[in-house]
């Protein structure tokens, strides 16, 4: 009863606001109708490589966009919440580089929902890293706070630090999908006392913000394989 009197206080005094806009809405971590209107969840057919949607409405099991058939991806299954752009572009920019953290919980129910599907026994959730100089000046890791929420959501293990960027990459924004893989070659390396967590072909969850062209996930996959992972 107290804990109810006070979540009511709380809200009369700073009553729930919509992530995008910051309009008042009924519950925390919500978006108001406009917000919730102009952010592009991905429903219907997608690939089930990187989760382009494809024509057609139609759920269809295991189909695969023309990029992925061309170039296909080093991981085996690939999910996304929603769109990047529009408004969903505007909530990552800010969890990203406008100290919005909050965004990261209701962001990762999202995620949660999309990859309902995917968990398998023993399967560990693992961010992408932030170089040592990014993590300092941004003081915390987007990706690394969606994976922890992620896996508190689904009661699975995860691991904020398996992986760690031992070189620090210029911004990818402009660069085309060869130069990006280029200049994330040998980016990422495993931290070694946490590699027996991938032993023996362990399956792992790869969380990141954003996929672009898919090169960041690409090389962080590949050191994942060669250390043991499945």
């Amino acid at each position: 009863m107290l804990n109810a009197q006070i979540q009511t206080a709380l809200h009369f005094v700073y009553p729930p606001r919509c992530l995008g806009c910051g309009s008042i809405v009924d519950s925390d971590f919500g978006l108001c109708p406009t917000c919730w209107a102009q952010t592009e969840f991905i429903r219907g057919a997608k690939c089930s490589v990187c989760a382009a949607p494809l024509p057609g409405s139609a759920v269809v099991n295991d189909a695969i966009c023309d990029g992925c058939l061309q170039d296909p991806p080093p991981w085996k299954l690939g999910v996304a919440a929603v769109l990047y752009r529009e408004k969903a572009r505007g909530l990552v920019m800010g969890l990203k580089h406008g100290d919005r953290t909050e965004i990261a919980v209701p962001a990762a129910g999202w995620m949660a929902l999309a990859c309902k599907d995917i968990p398998t026994r023993n399967m560990l959730v693992v961010p992408i890293p932030l170089h040592w100089t990014r993590l300092l000046k941004r003081r915390y890791n987007q990706s690394a706070l969606l994976a922890k929420a992620l896996a508190e959501k689904m009661d699975m293990p995860y691991s904020l630090d398996l992986l760690k960027r031992v070189r620090r990459t210029p911004s990818l924004d402009k660069m085309s999908p060869d130069a990006r893989h280029n200049v994330l070659t040998g980016s990422f390396d495993l931290t070694k006392k946490r590699a027996h967590l991938v032993a023996g072909g362990r399956p792992i969850l790869l969380v990141d913000d954003v996929l672009t062209t898919g090169a960041t996930l690409r090389e962080a996959c590949r050191v994942l394989k060669d250390a043991g992972a499945g």
